[in-house]
């Protein structure tokens, strides 16, 4: 699978590109042509339109090569649409022509931003720098052709759309090179007592599993994170291979991220992002102000764990799965949460098993 974040050696033949709204095809020698008042070249066309219910194409590139970097902003809301814009706009990839996306993810949730809701992130695949600059490192390689879309399911036009995709060509992929997919599920309260929640099913062939993101909004009472995050590898059927010890310890947390376990005084939520896991972002406050009435909102929790490291590696099938279990004063219970996880990982096809992607009002955060 493909490992390689860096070159420090040049290869014969390969070649640094990048496409923006200023040179959409990546062309050499075709960047910052575009005029201003300033005049020719004086950054005269930094973002594109979307209206709503269009799709944009971010990069369409011959191959071989490897997508190497995406930057990307928007307005995280509207006048007229509302404010959920990072779940109502669309990331997709297509590798070698696929009509089939290897990734379908909200493009906030691809960024570690769920809930439509700005959150920063300092890890080493995912950075969502001040304020709202949302950027994947994530090498995305492909032999014959790559196409990146982003599709808006918002109500109201989006004007601008600021991006940048950075990417070489001529590179030599090899042939265990996996190919990168990103798949978005939701459990919106709705699985019975005693369910886990899944985060990927259905993967079929070799390849690695990379990371999870989890936008948890607690939909009970106490403790939310005794969940097990559990990998079906393979030949498991009924027990994992690979299984956590709870959610906060997946993310690499401890004692529910708290900075002690108290009644009096109350215990203040720690909030952190590292380079391979974090919890990001901690809120029961709207700051949407789409509404004039005084009302909270469930808490909700954002988590991310990065298997870089430490990649789990499956042969034939993968399952992960996530329970949803909390914890009070008087032992564990089962709970039914709303929970909307991003699976990333590699494969050796450009096609897998796709869960369909809910519509965008089934996608709205609580």
């Amino acid at each position: 699978m493909f490992t390689q974040w860096s070159a420090l050696s040049p290869n014969r033949g390969v070649r640094s590109r990048s496409i923006n709204a200023e040179n959409r095809t990546g062309a050499a020698g075709g960047a910052g042509r575009a005029a201003s008042p300033l005049g020719p070249g004086r950054k005269g066309s930094a973002y594109l339109p979307l209206p709503a219910g269009e799709s944009l194409t971010l990069a369409e590139i011959d191959g071989p090569g490897v997508i190497r970097h995406i930057w990307i902003t928007v307005a995280e809301r509207t006048p007229d649409g509302g404010p959920f814009v990072l779940r109502d706009l669309v990331l997709r990839a297509y590798w070698e022509g696929s009509e089939t996306p290897a990734v379908e993810v909200p493009l906030g949730d691809f960024f570690c931003n769920g809930f439509a809701t700005r959150a920063l992130v300092t890890s080493v695949p995912i950075v969502v720098a001040p304020t709202g600059g949302m950027n994947a490192y994530f090498p995305m390689p492909f032999r014959t052709h790559a196409r990146l879309t982003l599709e808006s399911q918002h109500d109201a036009d989006l004007p601008h759309v600021f991006y940048q995709v950075d990417y070489t060509t001529g590179d030599e992929i090899g042939a265990d090179t996996g190919y990168f997919h990103a798949q978005w599920r939701r459990s919106n309260g709705s699985t019975p007592l005693g369910t886990d929640h899944v985060v990927l099913d259905g993967v079929r062939g070799r390849g690695t599993y990379v990371g999870t993101y989890i936008a948890l909004a607690s939909l009970q009472r106490y403790w939310w994170g005794e969940g097990e995050v559990k990998f079906f590898v393979d030949d498991d059927e009924e027990l994992p291979t690979l299984c956590s010890t709870g959610l906060e310890d997946y993310a690499g947390g401890a004692w529910a991220f708290q900075d002690a376990l108290r009644n009096d005084p109350e215990p203040e939520v720690l909030t952190f992002s590292a380079p391979y896991s974090g919890y990001p972002y901690h809120s029961a406050r709207d700051t949407t102000r789409a509404s004039p009435f005084a009302t909270h909102m469930p808490p909700m929790h954002g988590l991310y764990r990065w298997h870089l490291p430490d990649p789990i590696y499956f042969e034939e099938r993968l399952k992960v799965t996530l329970q949803q279990i909390g914890a009070w004063d008087h032992g564990l219970f089962e709970r039914q949460d709303d929970l909307s996880t991003t699976a990333y990982w590699y494969q050796d096809s450009p096609n897998s098993h796709r869960a369909p992607l809910p519509p965008a009002p089934e996608r709205r955060p609580r």
